[in-house]
């Protein structure tokens, strides 16, 4: 570095903050040592400093015009929180990880152990990732520029504009060796399993031929997504890019596995009732003030269907379905709280979503009742729409056989399911329905539209909901010219028929059959001791827990072929269960934080055996490649010669205007789709609202601009920000401590709805 640069940098550094002008004095310090390095790894150090350096005298000045004007988005001065803050924070975390990086190399950068060719790797990434944040915060500065009078959505911005912001970042860094850095330490790992098991499914998902050529070719190419982390960032930013909805559903379908099922009912409290009711489509009306309101059965795409809804309660209680002639029987609750789970209205159900329910139940100690609406792209708006609102109708008239005197009914729910429960009081009020007592949403969508806002730009960095995962369940819920009618509940699009036979071989299950299983309403097997079955029609409520619902049970069938078929025949799991386990968890665990085996979950598996990890075994790798080596070369003179498969071909294939062709499509400008968009008379009418966001969520201007429309109306609404924690966190309470302190937030806020006195231990 000549003695002109070094003054400019003393000069700039001399005018930043105290972090930066550390970050800048380390780099420099470090790029004059390695400037000397001839080696590879020397001079890639040493370009890697000075572009660090570059990128910070590029993006502090734009740091600084975001902070001027930051504070015009907030919901007010006690709950600073909007995507351009969300930024900011992502900037400062980068600062501090950088600066803890610069010093590990002069610490170590004389020493015999020093790891020149991992930190070079490492140093690179930074450095890439400084220049992906100046190029994020140069369309921050654009989007702002667009903002007027605290309106952090550009309503006036189209798609077009939406997609020139996102096309320019590079989003390969975010998901590599520094994939979920700005997340809080206890969900780290757990983001890079799931990240990790993304890449490796994608493999068996797009794998071409039988199973066993799939399940080959499968193991044989997940130990480079092991080893290298720059190829699992390829893979999951071409994924994103490239995947379709029905990809989205088979991955997280994967969370509702015969493991995953028992999950809740081995690490959650135990519940005296945890049971399926299936609701009969049939003709209600509700009684209100001598009025008689008509509720219509759910039409929609599907026609007349049972819906089905899950009991939970930590006591039964008396006039409760299954109570009969059961006596010293606890009185029926005042209070009855209606559920809808999230999953981008493509999946998960209300067994996915069991593991806090479980816990709010004994908090709460008031019966649930959580909703499993019918999915997208097979069930469009406005089916799940339709079925929430005669589910919650079919509970205000029922309430008893819930164990609830119905005093106080109040609504929650998360995500994809929030957004269901808000255009629920939106019906309500206009048709006369009596409005939930009181609302809570977790991390809710409120305007599904393609809009320009700073929060959704994070989706570009987001492990769980990637920027294409996110249109694509979008479109997959709000486009319904795309779905197809299915009469009478009985065929799939494709033609198939949905409850396929448990006794099919392996062999003659076709990709399409498994796309199928995915497809439509997440199942519901059970596998607590404490669950039963029940078929509810009006005719008969007593004999509830004599019937079975024989839907319910051939679903549980076919799911269970489908994780039959992944855990054995396609994930490999007894090989790449150990792999995960050494490079990933290396330190003492405690039981319900450790990953001791990989069968492509979403979330991390526990090893109920152990109370640590194993020390690793720094031959493992060597033996794996052994192995792999070994049966290649076996199994390609079985199965022949092969070009390159599916996977391989998304891997390797790079169209960066695929996804943007393919999501620039019209949504409807509909309040039930968009509460954001209903009407002041309406919002008006509104009940108290507690509404909960974390900082780095996708949807947290959603959040904001929502509470912001109902303060200014004069509703009672209050907005919680968390950190550290991501989109959907309340599906990691059992596995991370700050995700359960999150989940106790939200029990807090319940009772403040409720106003039922302090939660219980």
């Amino acid at each position: 570095m000549t003695e002109a640069e070094k003054l400019n940098n003393a000069q700039q550094t001399s005018e930043k903050p105290e972090n930066i002008s550390i970050l800048i004095n380390l780099c420099s310090a470090n790029a004059d040592f390695f400037a000397k390095d001839s080696s590879e790894n020397g001079q890639r150090l040493y370009i890697s400093f000075l572009a660090i350096i570059d990128a910070l005298n590029l993006l502090y000045p734009r740091v600084l015009d975001i902070e001027h004007r930051v504070s015009e988005f907030d919901l007010d001065e006690n709950t600073p929180g909007n995507g351009y803050r969300s930024f900011l924070n992502v900037y400062k975390i980068s600062i501090g990880y950088t600066i803890d990086l610069c010093q590990r190399i002069i610490w170590r950068k004389n020493s015999i152990l020093f790891r020149k060719t991992v930190l070079t790797k490492e140093l690179e990434s930074c450095a890439q990732l400084m220049s992906s944040l100046c190029t994020c915060f140069k369309h921050l500065e654009t989007m702002m520029s667009w903002s007027e009078d605290g309106n952090i959505f550009s309503e006036n911005r189209s798609m077009e504009d939406m997609i020139s912001v996102c096309q320019n970042v590079n989003q390969y860094c975010f998901y590599g060796r520094l994939l979920g850095f700005q997340f809080c330490d206890s969900l780290k790992n757990v983001l890079q399993f799931i990240a990790l098991s993304m890449a490796i499914f994608s493999e068996a998902y797009y794998s071409e031929g039988s199973l066993i050529s799939k399940a080959t070719n499968s193991f044989m190419t997940t130990t480079k997504y092991i080893t290298d982390p720059e190829q699992r960032a390829k893979r999951i930013v071409n994924i994103s890019k490239n995947a379709n909805v029905d990809f989205c559903k088979a991955f997280w379908f994967l969370s509702e596995s015969e493991l995953m099922n028992q999950l809740p009912s081995v690490v959650s409290p135990n519940v005296a009732v945890c049971k399926v009711i299936s609701i009969a489509p049939e003709p209600m009306s509700l009684n209100i003030n001598g009025k008689e309101i008509d509720i219509p059965v759910p039409n929609s795409y599907l026609g007349p269907r049972p819906i089905q809804v899950r009991l939970i309660s930590y006591e039964q209680r008396q006039g409760m379905l299954g109570s009969k002639n059961k006596t010293n029987l606890p009185p029926p609750s005042k209070a009855l709280l209606v559920h809808c789970h999230g999953g981008g209205f493509v999946a998960q159900s209300s067994k996915s979503h069991e593991g806090y329910l479980r816990d709010w139940a004994k908090n709460l100690n008031i019966p649930i009742m959580s909703i499993d609406y019918s999915l997208a792209p097979e069930a469009p708006f406005p089916r799940a729409h339709e079925e929430v609102f005669y589910a919650y109708c079919w509970a205000l008239k029922n309430h008893q056989f819930l164990g609830s005197s119905g005093e106080k009914i109040i609504t929650a729910g998360d995500s994809a399911g929030a957004n269901l429960l808000l255009s629920l009081i939106l019906k309500c009020i206009h048709t006369g329905v009596p409005t939930p007592h009181g609302m809570f949403a977790a991390y809710v969508p409120t305007l599904v539209k393609f809009v320009p806002s700073p929060a959704r730009l994070l989706c570009m960095m987001d492990p769980l909901l990637p920027f294409g995962f996110l249109m694509r369940c979008l479109k997959a819920y709000a486009c319904p010219q795309d779905a197809k009618q299915i009469p009478n509940g009985t065929t799939s699009p494709s033609g198939n028929n949905f409850h396929s036979d448990d006794s099919e071989s392996f062999e003659e299950v076709s990709e399409s059959d498994l796309a199928e299983l995915q497809a439509h309403k997440s199942p519901v097997s059970e596998a607590s001791d404490t669950l039963t079955y029940g078929s509810l029609n009006s005719a008969n409520l007593d004999d509830l827990d004599n019937k079975v619902d024989l839907t319910s049970v051939e679903i549980e069938k076919s799911q269970k072929l489908m994780a039959d078929i992944v855990h054995k025949y396609v994930l490999g799991r007894d090989y790449l269960g150990s792999a995960f386990s050494s490079k990933f968890f290396t330190s003492p665990v405690r039981v319900g934080e450790s990953d001791t085996e990989t069968d492509g979950t979403k979330t991390s598996l526990v090893d109920m055996e152990s109370t640590s990890s194993s020390t690793p075994d720094t031959s493992f790798q060597n033996r794996l490649y052994g192995f792999v080596s070994g049966i290649k070369g076996h199994f390609s003179k079985m199965l022949g010669e092969r070009g390159l498969s599916g996977a391989e071909k998304l891997l390797e294939t790079d169209r960066p205007n695929a996804v943007w062709e393919d999501l620039c499509f019209p949504v409807p400008n509909n309040p039930y789709l968009s509460p954001y968009c209903a009407s002041d008379e309406d919002l008006k009418k509104f009940p108290p609202t507690k509404i909960l966001t974390v900082q780095l969520d996708p949807c947290l201007d959603d959040c904001v601009m929502f509470a912001k429309k109902l303060r200014r109306l004069g509703n009672d609404v209050h907005l919680d920000i968390l950190e550290g924690l991501p989109h959907g966190f309340l599906n990691f309470s059992l596995i991370s401590k700050d995700a359960h302190e999150g989940s106790k937030l939200c029990v807090q806020r319940m009772k403040e709805l409720l106003d039922l006195g302090p939660v219980l231990k």
